[in-house]
């Protein structure tokens, strides 16, 4: 009892503040007092209690509304509000402003449109403007309407759209994938910032008086835009000079001299000295790998000339068949030049076999054709070895391959030898049309980028990559246990659906290869 009286007497204490004690907590549910709404739970005069007062236990739930007051249940009342709103709101200036944005909407919509029209324009004349910064302000390609002379701008706005017009591949044929839309219609993606930057470094370099070739090796390796593909692998080749200035004149300089080749030698390809090597080109040329353009006669009749013209100029070697191959991603890109955006999208989406090559004016055709001839006899001056009597350049390289692969994947070249499977008779090829039967002709397209940038690419770079590409496999040529599935699964490989990215990797893969063997050729032999 004695403690229950302390208890009572602790709380009867002074108010001074103690550890524990009670305080007034102000939030969502404990508001502050407010002498206008609770006057009448507070004496007038009286000091407001430092501790909580203990109210009244109300009976009913009636009682206890009519003694709260709530903030909302001031001016409640429905109809109040409607006229509070009614007198601070002006109909008309309501109605004026809305109106004032609706309009503002729709003004907003048609500057969205113009932009997207202007972008669409703009993707346009891409193409004519690269021309432009390549070869100088003459036009590589005039049409008939242009050889016409006209006072009026105007008209020469239209015949320059006419022109464009008619370069553009047809739609007759239809798409191979279903469901694919029409690539005359189709907006160019957008490029990536990293894209943007890359080709705006391609633009200033090859707008330069005199294009820094060895800059432009070093940006080609990691792959060259589509857009300066053509001017740039036409640089690298050796086609074309560094000089800007220089660059029209020794175009039509050697595309006249090539057609000069061609009166000369091409009606000689039915006589008994040529007959052999103009059938066999004429046979081989529909066996093109891939699948490009080679059921149109158009192509066949000019890839007929470029071979035989080539053969007749190098009589050491001649006519070899995988030869044809080599010209394809030269025609390829270079056709893209004229078209622009159009062929590449084709290309990433394999339906480079729609276009109707025949549809483009005859000068462009010829002009296709004379660049075409001049890179690839560029390039197989390199490896010329490769196509010879007993064609000892690629002999060579397998050889060096075998080495080469039994150094760096001891297993697999052991797998390979038990099971009896000759590098010959898979990596010939490999050498012999430089990959092209292996992979897509967008992987082809991509790794000749590269190839054109290394010093050696096609003739001593290209060990390295088919070095790569067989170890690529190893998982799957390890699991084989048979010849006939070996032999088979390598001459066949799964590459139809690789990209930048696989390709991307193999090179790299490959560098590092050269990096640790080139320099020191006695590395990887035993």
């Amino acid at each position: 009892m004695a403690s229950d009286g302390g208890r009572k007497q602790f709380w009867k204490r002074s108010g001074a503040k103690v550890p524990g004690s009670i305080q007034h907590v102000y939030g969502a549910q404990h508001p502050p007092f407010d002498p206008l709404l609770h006057g009448t739970l507070i004496k007038t005069g009286s000091k407001p209690p430092t501790t909580p007062v203990k109210l009244k236990k109300v009976s009913t739930f009636q009682e206890f509304e009519s003694n709260t007051s709530d903030a909302w249940d001031l001016g409640d009342d429905d109809d109040e509000l409607l006229a509070i709103a009614a007198e601070n709101l002006n109909t008309e200036v309501v109605m004026e402003t809305a109106h004032k944005v609706i309009q503002n909407h729709s003004k907003l919509q048609e500057q969205h449109k113009l932009q997207e029209e202007q972008l669409q324009e703009e993707k346009q004349v891409e193409s004519a403007e690269l021309s432009s910064i390549a070869y100088g302000d003459n036009r590589l390609v005039k049409s008939v309407s242009e050889g016409h002379t006209s006072s009026s701008s105007d008209n020469a706005s239209e015949n320059s759209s006419m022109q464009r017009s008619q370069s553009l591949p047809q739609t007759s044929t239809p798409p191979l994938v279903s469901g694919m839309t029409d690539h005359n219609t189709s907006v160019t993606p957008a490029l990536t910032e990293r894209e943007a930057s890359r080709l705006d470094k391609f633009k200033q370099l090859l707008a330069g008086p005199n294009t820094d070739l060895e800059e432009l090796r070093k940006l080609s390796w990691s792959g060259i835009p589509k857009q300066v593909r053509p001017i740039a692998w036409k640089l690298l080749s050796g086609y074309l000079p560094a000089n800007v200035d220089r660059r029209e004149s020794t175009l039509q300089r050697k595309r006249k001299e090539y057609f000069a080749f061609v009166e000369q030698y091409y009606d000689s390809r039915n006589d008994e000295n040529h007959q052999d090597t103009y059938r066999q080109i004429h046979i081989d040329i529909p066996r093109m790998s891939p699948e490009v353009l080679r059921l149109q006669p158009k192509v066949t009749e000019i890839f007929e000339r470029i071979l035989f013209i080539w053969a007749i100029r190098h009589p050491a070697s001649g006519y070899v068949q995988g030869i044809n191959d080599l010209v394809t991603p030269f025609f390829v890109v270079f056709v893209c030049e004229y078209i622009g955006d159009s062929m590449f999208n084709w290309l990433e989406e394999e339906e480079v076999e729609n276009f109707d090559v025949s549809s483009l004016p005859e000068e462009v055709l010829q002009n296709i054709e004379a660049d075409s001839f001049w890179c690839m006899s560029k390039l197989l001056d390199g490896i010329q070895d490769n196509y010879t009597f007993a064609q000892p350049g690629i002999q060579k390289k397998v050889k060096m391959l075998e080495e080469l692969v039994s150094r760096i994947d001891e297993q697999v070249h052991r797998h390979l030898d038990q099971h009896e499977v000759k590098y010959l008779q898979f990596a010939f090829r490999w050498m012999n049309n430089l990959l092209m039967r292996e992979v897509p002709l967008r992987c082809t397209i991509r790794l000749w980028d590269t190839y054109q940038s290394e010093p050696e690419g096609f003739s001593h770079f290209h060990l390295y990559v088919c070095a790569a590409f067989l170890v690529r496999w190893r998982k799957k040529i390890l699991e084989e246990k048979d010849f006939q599935e070996l032999l088979i699964f390598l001459q066949n490989l799964p590459t139809i659906h690789w990209g930048n990215e696989e390709v991307s990797v193999l090179l790299a893969e490959a560098y590092r290869l050269k990096f640790a063997f080139a320099d020191a050729p006695n590395h990887y032999k035993k």
